[in-house]
């Protein structure tokens, strides 16, 4: 088999691992998306098996930018969650104490009423 056969046999298993990662990214947008209805995911994911490559195509075209923002919210909902766990786990301040602090924080004039009042509403949230 010529050398040839085999790069171009490597450039199409990447281009099919691509198309792949590809697919897979835009199914799960689809179904992650908050903004569409179920009649729009169904007509996406019906326009995406029927006419793969089309359908894929102008998803990336039309709704592409959405996408990251949507993936940049997820990491950070899931980096909170981390973070919030891990505050409880190590046995973190309690709500009492981070109330006495703002308390004092207001007292000395370092924080206003409004930014008290903000950040309290924030804690017992």
């Amino acid at each position: 088999m010529p050398i040839l056969h085999i790069f171009w046999s490597i450039f199409l298993i990447f281009l099919l691992a691509a198309w792949i990662w590809t697919l897979i990214a835009v199914v799960s947008d689809i179904f992650s998306s908050e903004d569409l209805s179920g009649m729009g995911k169904g007509l996406w994911m019906l326009a995406v098996i029927i006419v793969p490559w089309l359908g894929v195509l102008v998803y990336l075209i039309m709704r592409g930018d959405s996408m990251q923002a949507r993936s940049q919210k997820a990491v950070e909902e899931l980096q909170e969650a981390q973070k919030a766990y891990i505050r409880d786990a190590a046995g973190g301040v309690s709500t009492a104490d981070e109330l006495a602090k703002l308390a004092d924080l207001k007292e000395k004039g370092v924080i206003s009423d409004e930014e008290f009042a903000a950040q309290k509403v924030k804690l017992l949230a």
